[in-house]
């Protein structure tokens, strides 16, 4: 058997749109106008000078047809609303056209490392089942085998391109030819900002309004940490109900759960800030009762007495003042000590910090400034990180 020859182009591909549950599931869907062209002498026929253009058949039984399927295929169906969707066309020299509208279901492995700053590329492959390459070859169609129609929407993605190319495959029973279209998708990245890095910056921000509020207002701070928290948690758990379970550290991942840490770090902070504030009330009752008995220990002490002799009179002896060569010298050294052993400079830390007499002040005055600073930091190093990688992914 000679080798068959057969041109393949999606002259008029429908709208390719997005699966309902193509993350979960990692598929698309896709509506498209398929066509095929091949040479079949046997078929040849008299045009009587032209008159005759082209044959119309709507059975495909009654020609041979090449076995073609779709590789990546999950779910398939034909058109037959008002009437079925396809026709063959047959020409005077033999050649046959086959068109036939078809709505197809396709598995799509996602890298979602980089989700949902990242880009997808999602193939469309098409195979000959049981004839060998030595019998049946497929070739995309000169010019624009592929076309899309214009002003495609989709409700989370960008098509950016679509690359054509050749897939084919060799097994046990011989190498059989094989199309690919590759449709490259990028993620359109407003729905998620919007819908979850702005709130999770949100609750971030509101578990921080805890350092602000007085540290006896237990019942305020407690509530206002745990209901962050629990938000936080829904937040993360709905994002990931979304997604496919997968062995490796998203994108989403790591916002989300650096966000939990905030939040719950501003919990923890309030655990701290108490416990330093029993501390200090105890030693402030200490400092209470600590002057009363210092007070009755000094009274009891007579201090002229000390300056009595054992007769109860008192003697003062007045001696010469000398100076000698020694104590110049003492003196000297006790400058250079002096010089030598000045006061250090206040820190102004230090300084500002003393300003709050309470630990527990202390810590929600550091925590005020510490957590909006290291969360700036984060979203400076997550920021930069992902949308690099993201650029040089594309690359």
């Amino acid at each position: 058997m000679t080798t068959t020859k057969v041109c393949l182009a999606c002259p008029r591909a429908a709208s390719t749109r997005e699966a309902k549950n193509a993350k979960s599931r990692q598929e698309y869907s896709v509506q498209l106008t398929f066509r095929e062209q091949w040479l079949d002498e046997r078929l040849r026929f008299n045009d009587f000078g032209g008159k005759l253009k082209y044959l119309t058949l709507t059975e495909a039984s009654r020609v041979w047809m090449p076995d073609l399927f779709f590789s990546n295929e999950k779910e398939g169906h034909f058109h037959n609303i008002i009437m079925p969707n396809v026709y063959i066309r047959i020409f005077p020299d033999g050649s046959v056209l086959y068109s036939i509208r078809i709505s197809l279901t396709l598995s799509c492995p996602m890298n979602l490392k980089l989700y949902p700053l990242d880009r997808q590329t999602c193939s469309l492959r098409m195979a000959s089942y049981g004839w060998t390459m030595n019998d049946l070859v497929f070739q995309w169609k000169e010019g624009d085998p592929v076309q899309v129609v214009k002003n495609l929407h989709l409700p989370r993605f960008t098509l950016e391109k679509f690359l054509t190319d050749y897939c084919n495959s060799k097994t046990n029973t011989g190498e059989y030819s094989c199309l690919k279209v590759d449709l490259l998708f990028k993620r359109e990245f407003s729905y998620y900002l919007i819908q979850i890095y702005i709130p999770c910056c949100m609750l971030v921000i509101v578990s921080w309004v805890s350092f602000w509020l007085d540290q006896s207002a237990v019942p305020a701070r407690v509530s206002l940490g745990v209901t962050t928290l629990l938000t936080m948690a829904t937040q993360t758990s709905g994002i990931n109900a979304s997604l496919p379970p997968v062995s490796y550290t998203k994108a989403i991942d790591v916002w989300t759960g650096v966000c939990l840490t905030f939040v719950f770090g501003a919990l923890l902070e309030f655990a701290l800030v108490n416990y330093a504030s029993r501390s200090d009330m105890h030693s402030d009752n200490i400092k209470k009762q600590f002057p009363q008995n210092e007070m009755e220990h000094s009274s009891s002490i007579d201090p002229s007495s000390e300056l009595l002799e054992p007769d109860g009179s008192t003697n003062f002896a007045m001696k010469p003042l000398v100076r000698h060569p020694e104590d110049s010298m003492s003196m000297d050294k006790l400058q250079q000590c002096e010089i030598h052993m000045q006061p250090r400079k206040k820190n102004c830390c230090r300084s500002w910090l003393s300003k709050f007499p309470t630990r527990s002040k202390r810590i929600d005055v550091i925590s005020r400034i510490f957590f909006p600073i290291v969360f700036a930091f984060f979203n400076l190093a997550y920021w930069s990180t992902y949308l690099f990688r993201e650029d040089e992914g594309q690359e």
